[in-house]
């Protein structure tokens, strides 16, 4: 059962101060919500101060199916995170993932019209209109646009530029990478978040932001696959030249490796989490020795004795067929280059031990585990350093650079930031307070 403090659900909180010195990330997730709370200090650095876990029953593959189970696994997260800190949050930068995420490459084009019409340079106005252009296509009514990440721009048919603010030309054009999500996941997920109690600033992809915090620039620019391994999802996100290039949602997760354990072994679905959690492994070799796991019975039986091989059967299998569902994805993809990054597995998923050494099997290219780059912040290093909470630390990432006003380091280029993103969730919560507050 999950303590939430009373206060938390039942008193409206005081407005953010102006100068909150606070980055909060919030990353709710299937199984859990995990929430990270960064603070500036006089020179501006970020340092971690406080994390905060719960679990989560509220969510299945991403999508919110129970509103009050959710917004008490978000309230008991960030309180947790506000007692190691020792310091209240009223906002926080919530992360959004899950089947529902949908990502298309366009391009759009436009006339330049410049700074000066004589000379013709390129400004801030036609950069927003090529943007405008490639963000118009047709989606559905029930889905609406995340994220507008700027690839490369074209200008006159000289391709690759990656900034093309000042120069001169006549036509510009801009390929872009649109990630979509479903209206209803979203309103329902700022919905849980305002009723917790916080604010909800703005959404963004989880998979972007765990790119933000585990991989480096030369990764990206090489081209790398990074897989975020959630409990309903597993989450591809490809970069290709320093942008993201291609989203993508496998609609199984780690919760599938628990529900095998527990089906076959004929174990509850807790015991079977605890059994993988404490002795599962996916690769023979690192698997040491073949004693047995006692599992206690049920009703009064007798305790069940579980070799550990069996175990690691059932997990490679599933560990395994994951990997190649994923293979399939990447393997269609028009690249036009191998990805000389490799592939970097974080979320809850890439703890199991032999996670990398079955990927790099299955992949044939080099695999490493990512976690939180040591040169990102600063803080309580050994608390954050894990995959599970790479996506909440990359949200503190990514939302102290949209609060301070910098260009959005999305896809690991410096790209200014798609105008009208943010005021669109931020009417969305408006509206959300004013309806159920």
């Amino acid at each position: 059962m999950i303590y939430v403090p009373v206060r938390r659900l039942t008193q409206k909180r005081r407005p953010p101060l102006a100068n909150d010195d606070l980055v909060v990330g919030l990353d709710i997730g299937s199984t859990k919500v995990c929430a990270v709370i960064g603070e500036r200090n006089e020179n501006g650095t970020l340092e971690i101060t406080g994390v905060g876990m719960s679990a989560s029953v509220g969510l299945r593959k991403g999508v919110v199916v129970n509103i009050e189970a959710t917004l008490r696994a978000v309230a008991a997260a960030v309180e947790a995170a506000e007692m190691m800190s020792g310091r209240e949050v009223h906002a926080c930068w919530t992360g959004i993932g899950g089947n529902h995420i949908d990502g298309i490459n366009s391009r759009g084009v436009v006339a330049v019209t410049g700074k000066n019409r004589e000379t013709r340079e390129i400004g801030q106005d036609d950069l927003s209109r090529v943007l405008e252009a490639a963000r118009a296509v047709v989606i559905p009514m029930d889905r609406q646009v995340l994220e507008v990440i700027p690839q490369s721009y074209i200008v006159d048919d000289q391709k690759g530029i990656r900034d093309p603010l000042d120069m001169i030309g006549v036509r510009l054009e801009a390929e872009v990478h649109i990630i979509t999500c479903s209206v209803t996941s979203a309103q329902n997920l700022i919905k849980c978040v305002n009723r917790a109690g916080f604010k909800a600033n703005d959404l963004i992809l989880l998979s972007l932001a765990s790119g933000r915090a585990v991989l480096t620039e030369e990764e990206k620019e090489l081209g790398c696959a990074l897989i975020d391994m959630g409990g309903g999802t597993t989450d591809v996100l490809v970069y290709s030249q320093g942008t993201p290039f291609s989203t993508t949602t496998i609609p199984v997760g780690g919760t599938r490796v628990t529900a095998d354990i527990s089906d076959i072994m004929h174990i509850s679905f807790e015991t079977a989490e605890r059994i993988k959690l404490d002795a599962g492994c996916c690769w023979k070799e690192l698997m040491e020795g073949d004693d047995d796991i006692i599992v206690p019975g049920v009703g009064g039986r007798p305790p069940l004795p579980i070799p550990r091989s069996h175990i690691m059967e059932i997990t490679l299998s599933r560990m395994k067929e994951i990997f190649t569902m994923v293979k399939t994805q990447l393997d269609n993809l028009p690249l036009t280059r191998p990805l000389g990054g490799g592939i970097v597995l974080t979320g809850g998923g890439a703890q199991l031990l032999g996670a990398a050494e079955l990927a790099a099997h299955v992949f044939k290219i080099p695999v490493r585990i990512g976690i939180p780059l040591p040169n990102s912040l600063g803080g309580l290093v050994d608390e954050y350093r894990s995959p599970v909470y790479a996506a909440a630390v990359g949200l503190v990432l990514e939302g102290n650079d949209r609060e301070r006003g910098n260009v959005s380091e999305k896809g690991g280029g410096a790209y200014p930031r798609e105008k009208g993103q943010t005021p669109l969730f931020s009417r969305l919560a408006e509206w959300l307070r004013k309806e159920f507050f």
